[in-house]
């Protein structure tokens, strides 16, 4: 989950093979993320020129990273708990080498125990419900992992609180055009909680010239509000050793990261 303040795009072909609602929401509001790229486009060179080794990355969705390291020809499985994001991202791999893998990254075993590199981007380690749960999440991944291979947890600890009920201004909207209907989706309301930070989302979907809108809904996510020592800590708890923590920076239109490191 970004809050961004990204303006209107529009999702090329390739892009809108499935037409899934929950696809659509994913690309709108995930899918032009790329500052992180880099970093996980580095990570998987330096591991897997370590030794041979496989990527997973975990919480993949319609594979925003996951089609990105296909392109630099890793060997790449993605996960994810949401079948029509996985069927959506097959779809856009067109032929090329990928598995994917159903299941809740929590209790996950995939009977593989050689990944070089798995990644966790966009916060998907602060959507696990409290420490057990990403103790366990860090258990799996340990376990899938080569001796010696790496895990990277992208985290984020600072957002800016507002409430646009109440007469904040907030970020712009993220948008994108899907074939005649404009999808818009805008943060407004971020409250942070003592041990969570809440994000309401309202989702507007307009049709024709000028836009009428046809339907609209509130999406909400809590992400648990951790910083990088305590995710260091539950992951020495998993048997994972930390290493120094990387970071994304942020942008004009993203908040920026910390990756927290762990070898296996």
């Amino acid at each position: 989950m970004v809050v961004s303040h990204s303006d209107e795009r529009t999702l090329p072909p390739s892009q809108i093979a499935s037409r899934a609602p929950k696809v659509i929401w994913h690309d709108v509001e995930c899918g032009f993320y790329h500052a992180d790229l880099p970093l996980w486009r580095e990570l998987a060179a330096a591991e897997t020129k370590r030794g041979r080794g496989a990527i997973l990355d975990i919480g993949a969705g319609t594979g925003r990273v996951t089609l990105e390291l296909l392109r630099d020809e890793h060997s790449v499985t993605a996960l994810d708990s949401d079948r029509d994001l996985l069927l959506a991202l097959r779809e856009r791999a067109s032929g090329q080498a990928l598995e994917t893998a159903c299941a809740d990254a929590r209790t996950f075993d995939i009977g593989r125990r050689d990944f070089a590199l798995c990644i966790a981007a966009m916060q998907t380690v602060q959507l696990f419900g409290g420490s057990p749960e990403r103790v366990a999440f860090l258990r799996r991944a340990r376990a899938h992992l080569r001796p010696g291979g790496l895990l990277a947890c992208a985290i984020v600890t600072d957002l800016e609180q507002f409430d646009c009920t109440a007469g904040d201004s907030g970020p712009t909207a993220e948008a994108a055009r899907f074939g005649q209907d404009l999808y818009v989706s805008r943060a407004i309301r971020v409250r942070a909680r003592i041990a969570s930070i809440l994000i309401v989302r309202e989702r507007r979907v307009l049709r024709g010239r000028p836009p009428t809108e046809i339907s609209s809904e509130r999406d909400v996510v809590e992400l648990a509000r951790i910083g990088a020592s305590q995710l260091e800590r539950e992951g020495r708890e998993a048997g994972l050793t930390p290493l120094p923590a990387r970071s994304v920076d942020a942008t004009d239109d993203h908040l920026g990261s910390v990756v927290v490191m762990f070898r296996a």
